[in-house]
């Protein structure tokens, strides 16, 4: 996939191309007619009931153009599944699902994969930032608010600020729910029960509820009741994305800031040609930084999309809110792999002039605040604020690596 107006859309591989996409929805079908199979709801052996080898990338095309047709590509999907599977099988494909499940699911799916890639981009920034605090405890520089000199601190605080944004936004990503979508027409699963009674189950509202939980075991994804209409996963999904290219866009800013030459503290990672100007060859401009705080900006809105969406789905199937949803949710969740690639490669090499940072913190006076406070108990201004920004340091650091450290020993880090 190529993207010649969102540079550095390469960084994202193939997480939630179309090709990939349509192996998730592929992997659904498969998995049902799996879940189906096992439950004995349908007269196949479950080795036929794998659908991968019917279909690849080379279909991508065409489904998409059929897609216009029906509205979405699983019609044409299905088709091309019942087409190619042996005459056993292609008869109970797609029995009990609904366009929406497959969409739904296969975006879940594909959702799984992009925070997977997330959260280890997450876990090696807390890293970096944890061990860039410590190592700058002690550096001074002069604190700004509202763009002027404020008061003095260290760069270690301001690190663990950083620090304490991406922690936030890994908690948030962890704690996510994937789940599957499985609910038929009218989201309430009637085919499948249906399905099951008429084979014989005792209890076949029982029977379609495992079948239901047993493919979304199978796909790696949790099982929720159908949520055709009800949209939370997806604003959920939305808000995590944006929590992480909030906190990138924050550090962004910092660097862009701090990097200007008259300020000259900090400076992003050299790197062959990157940063060269198209015309003034002096120039070596912050570009990590500025594509990360692009990343930034064009994030929330795709977020207010799927809300608005989530909004204004209507009856038992949204008309066009849903539509709205998919393309919005891959471009968020491509676009966040993008800037916490280059977020990571901008912390591991990040430049920091703390000779600058001294000078620039003497050439002006910040001890207002401290010397108004020490005259009101006739003292001197004393240095012990550093004690605070001390143990600020300290707590971010220990919070985000205890976050690290739960995470290992529940086995997903």
């Amino acid at each position: 996939m190529t993207n010649l107006l969102w540079p550095g859309d390469q960084r994202a591989g193939a997480l939630m191309t179309d090709r990939a996409l349509l192996q998730s929805m592929v992997a659904v079908e498969s998995a049902w007619l799996d879940a189906l199979a096992g439950a004995g709801l349908v007269p196949v052996a479950k080795p036929d009931t794998a659908l991968h080898h019917l279909v690849d990338g080379r279909d991508c095309d065409m489904l998409a153009d059929a897609a216009e047709d029906g509205g979405n590509p699983v019609i044409g999907l299905v088709t091309l599944l019942r087409q190619r599977a042996t005459p056993t099988v292609a008869p109970w494909i797609h029995r009990g699902l609904t366009s929406q499940d497959v969409v739904d699911t296969a975006l879940m799916l594909a959702l799984h994969d992009v925070v997977k890639h997330l959260e280890s981009q997450l876990a090696e920034q807390i890293s970096v930032l944890c061990a860039l605090a410590v190592k700058h405890r002690a550096t001074p520089m002069v604190a700004r608010t509202l763009t002027q000199h404020g008061a003095p601190s260290t760069f270690g605080a301001k690190v663990a600020g950083w620090l304490d944004g991406v922690a936030d936004a890994y908690q948030r990503l962890t704690a996510l729910d994937i789940p599957a979508q499985f609910g038929g027409a009218v989201g309430n699963c009637s085919a499948t029960v249906e399905l099951a009674a008429l084979t014989g189950q005792a209890d076949p509202v029982t029977a379609a509820t495992h079948v239901t939980r047993s493919a979304a075991t199978s796909l790696g994804l949790s099982y929720r009741r159908p949520w055709h209409t009800t949209r939370g996963p997806v604003t959920a999904a939305a808000n995590a994305l944006v929590g992480c290219s909030d906190c990138w866009g924050r550090i962004a800013a910092d660097v862009l800031t701090l990097s200007r030459p008259e300020i000259a503290e900090l400076s992003e990672p050299s790197s062959g040609a990157r940063g060269e100007s198209s015309s003034m060859p002096h120039k070596r401009n912050p570009v990590l930084s500025v594509l990360i705080r692009r990343a930034a900006i064009a994030g929330p809105p795709m977020a207010a999309t799927l809300h608005t969406a989530a909004a204004l789905a209507n009856d038992e199937r949204p008309d066009g809110s849903w539509h709205a949803e998919w393309d919005t949710l891959r471009t968020l969740g491509r676009r966040t792999v993008i800037a916490g690639s280059q977020c990571t490669e901008l912390l591991a090499g990040l430049e920091v002039d703390t000779a600058n940072m001294a000078r620039n913190l003497g050439a002006t006076d910040v001890l207002g605040e401290q010397r108004a406070i020490a005259a009101l108990v006739d003292q001197s201004p004393s240095p012990t604020y550093l004690g605070a920004v001390d143990q600020l340091i300290d707590d971010s650091v220990r919070c985000a690596q205890r976050l690290l450290d739960d995470k290992a020993r529940n086995g997903r880090v």
